[in-house]
């Protein structure tokens, strides 16, 4: 390996934005984060699943339109195969 070429690898402190702060290693001293795993909704357990706009609803109301046009489609085949 060549000498010299690689960064300075040095302690470092990393901020979150909640306050929250940490050493850990890296080419930077001081990093800053929006988020952590003290603030993050994952880690906290506070992690939702936001229905925006009624998109499940909908998208069950396409599906139930569709089985219905399908389930016609069918009928009307069995009665044409009849006669």
């Amino acid at each position: 390996m060549r000498a010299n070429i690689h960064p300075k690898y040095q302690e470092a402190e990393v901020r979150c934005a909640c306050g929250n702060s940490f050493k850990t290693r890296s080419t930077r001293s001081v990093i800053v984060v929006g988020i952590c795993n003290v603030c993050h909704p994952f880690y906290t357990g506070q992690q939702k699943f936001v229905d925006t706009a009624g998109r499940v609803d909908k998208f069950q109301q396409r599906m139930a339109k569709t089985q219905a046009a399908q389930a016609a489609m069918a009928a009307a085949a069995s009665k044409k195969k009849r006669k």
